[in-house]
């Protein structure tokens, strides 16, 4: 939400001291004018910084049952033309939208994301399994985090997200948004073909514990956990290579399967030419670890970009 496009830049252009060579950048629920002054800020980075691919808008179309981090006052009911004015600010950056079907969702919203090639997921909502079987959800945001959860009788997001043969599945991996025994279940449930790992991180990252802000919101960075003054989990300070290690280690998978979850299955779903493989006439994308699975060097375009 940086109104910024040079810090936005940087930013993009630190995450790969932690082997990120592509992103989609998150913005949150904010005032119309605010998420429309921070679509037009990422087009101009992007413009200047070709690992910019796209644009996550998390929000303003949630339920207030579910705001998590996102400001309640903000939330906003489905709207197509200010979806609209977001999209073509952004230049079609948009990528992917994150809403809660049950806050009067219209087949028009779904057509017209289709259209533009935007995928609809499921987050900070309170459907239930059958609304999402019906409208065919394809992805869901940060699994477990500010959504309807697992009940016997109504097995909710969480549910959907298990069943579903399709839907690509968030999973923030810190061990603190999500519990190392409740990724286990999640790995053994969906498995690494529909796994997508994220971070979840706000500006804090890297830095001292302190004070810092998320979408205007005041949030207390402390031994890894960052928190809004009313308690909420406020985003991580999750570094990706670090989910990427914690993955195996709290699952036990494959280097290959967290490969997939971290890379593969995100560059197939978002269809991201060139992206996501070794492979002759793809980018030259890659990083390079030790036996220990330490970082030594990121490599984006062929250029290096970080060397341990």
């Amino acid at each position: 939400m940086s109104p910024d496009e040079h810090a936005i830049s940087e930013s993009v252009d630190q995450m790969a001291q932690e082997g990120i060579t592509s992103v989609f950048l998150t913005t949150m629920t904010q005032r119309p004018n605010l998420i429309s002054k921070s679509m037009d800020t990422i087009k101009m980075a992007a413009e200047n910084n070709p690992r910019i691919l796209g644009i996550h808008l998390e929000g303003p179309f949630i339920s207030s049952k579910y705001p998590g981090a996102q400001p309640i006052d903000y939330i906003q009911e489905m709207d197509i033309k200010k979806l609209a004015t977001w999209y073509k600010l952004s230049g079609g950056m948009i990528k992917i939208l994150t809403y809660a079907p049950e806050v009067g969702w219209s087949p028009h919203f779904d057509d017209y994301c289709q259209v533009h090639q935007i995928k609809t997921a499921v987050g900070h909502s309170d459907a239930t399994y059958q609304l999402l079987k019906n409208i065919d959800i394809q992805h869901v945001t940060h699994l477990f985090n500010a959504q309807k959860g697992f009940h016997h009788r109504e097995v909710g997001v969480v549910g959907y997200a298990m069943l579903s043969k399709i839907a690509k599945v968030e999973l923030i991996c810190d061990g603190i948004h999500v519990s190392p025994e409740a990724i286990q279940i999640a790995y053994q449930a969906i498995g690494p073909d529909r796994l997508e790992l994220i971070t979840d991180s706000m500006e804090a990252k890297g830095r001292p514990d302190g004070m810092y802000y998320l979408g205007g919101q005041p949030v207390d960075v402390h031994a890894g956990r960052a928190m809004t003054a009313d308690g909420h989990l406020a985003g991580s300070v999750l570094k990706f290579v670090d989910a990427f290690k914690n993955i195996m280690a709290f699952t036990n998978c494959s280097i290959a399967e967290a490969v997939k979850m971290t890379s593969t299955n995100q560059a197939a779903e978002f269809h991201l030419n060139g992206k996501g493989f070794l492979e002759n006439g793809y980018d030259a994308d890659l990083n390079l670890f030790d036996k220990h699975l330490d970082l030594m060097a990121t490599y984006s375009y062929g250029k290096l970009l970080n060397k341990d």
